[in-house]
C-alpha cells in the first residue's frame, strides 16, 4: 500500500497518471511488455485487468481485450506471474482489477497470499458491493493489499462517507454512469463528488470510467489527485493489431507508450 501513496506523492504532475490494461492481451509477453512500455513513459501506477468472461462493468472495448485474452488460455494465476515480472523492474503501484467471482473461486486467502507474493499494492473489485466488502477487505488488510473502493454519481452523501472512510489505497471516483468506455463529456458531478469524498478521506482520489484523451486528463488533473484511463489505451491496442489481429509487439508497445506519454504531458503544472 506505501506504494500507492508514493506513486501519488512522487508522481511530479498535477495528478498520477493510472492506465487501464487487460493481462494477456493479446499474449502474455505483449501484455507484460505493454505495461512496461506505459510505465516508463509517464504512468506512476498501472491497473493489472483480470481477464474474465462476464465483465459487468466494462464496455465493448474492455469486452474484446478480456475475450481476446481468454482465447489465449489466459488463466487467474498468470496474472499474478505477470505482476511479479513487472515488480522486478519497478516500484511504481501495481493494482489488480479483478471482478469478485474469479476471487472467490480461487477462495480469498490464496488470492491475496498471491498477490501479496507477486509484488501487488491493490485491488480493485467493481461488483463488490460495500455493505459485502468486510471480510474482503479484512483479509486484504491482513495480506498487506488495498481493497480500493468505488464512488459513483448515483452515491449519495451517507454512501460516500461510509466508502470513503474505510478506504484502502486511493478512492475510484467513477466520472460516467454505465459501463466503461471513452465518453466526449463526464458527469457535471464528478468534481463535486471528488470533493465530498475530500470531507471524509485523506487518502488520494483518482478519477476514472470514460477519459478519453489528453484533454479530459487535464482537466480532471485540476481538482482530483489521479487519472484512470482504461478504454483509450485499449483501443489503440485494437487499431495495432489491425484486422488481422497479428501480434506485432513493437507497435503495440509504441503505441501504448505514445498514448500515455501524450496524457503525461497534459497533465504536467
Amino acid at each position: 500500500m506505501d506504494r500507492i501513496l508514493q506513486a501519488f506523492k512522487e508522481c511530479g504532475k498535477k495528478a498520477a497518471l493510472i492506465p487501464f490494461l487487460t493481462a494477456g492481451d493479446p499474449t502474455f509477453d505483449a501484455s507484460l511488455q505493454m505495461f512496461q512500455s506505459v510505465l516508463s513513459s509517464g504512468a506512476d501506477l498501472v491497473e493489472i485487468g483480470v481477464p474474465y468472461s462476464d465483465p459487468l462493468a466494462d464496455g465493448p472495448v474492455i469486452q474484446a481485450a478480456s475475450l481476446r485474452s481468454l482465447k489465449g488460455e489466459f488463466k487467474l494465476p498468470r496474472a499474478f506471474e505477470l505482476t511479479a515480472e513487472l515488480r522486478k523492474h519497478t516500484d511504481k503501484g501495481l493494482v489488480l482489477f479483478s471482478y469478485i467471482n474469479p476471487v472467490l473461486q480461487y477462495t480469498p486467502q490464496r488470492f491475496f497470499s498471491d498477490a501479496k507474493a507477486s509484488g501487488a499494492d491493490g485491488i480493485i473489485v467493481p461488483d463488490l458491493p460495500f455493505e459485502e466488502s468486510e471480510a474482503i477487505r479484512t483479509m486484504a488488510d491482513d495480506y498487506g493489499i488495498a481493497l480500493i473502493p468505488l464512488i459513483t454519481p448515483t452515491s449519495g452523501d451517507d454512501r460516500i462517507e461510509a466508502i470513503a472512510s474505510h478506504a484502502r489505497g486511493f478512492v475510484y471516483c467513477v466520472a460516467a454512469l454505465g459501463v466503461t468506455g471513452e465518453r466526449a463529456k463526464l458527469s457535471n458531478r464528478v468534481e463535486e463528488l471528488v470533493q465530498k469524498a475530500r470531507l471524509y478521506t485523506d487518502a488520494p482520489i483518482a478519477v476514472g470510467f470514460g477519459v478519453s484523451g489528453p484533454d479530459q486528463a487535464k482537466a480532471i488533473a485540476s481538482y482530483s489527485d489521479g487519472v484512470i484511463v482504461g478504454s483509450a489505451f485499449i483501443r489503440r491496442v485494437e487499431q495495432a493489431l489491425g484486422a488481422s489481429g497479428e501480434v506485432q509487439v513493437e507497435a503495440l508497445t509504441e503505441a501504448v507508450g505514445r498514448f500515455a506519454a501524450e496524457l503525461a504531458q497534459a497533465m504536467v503544472y
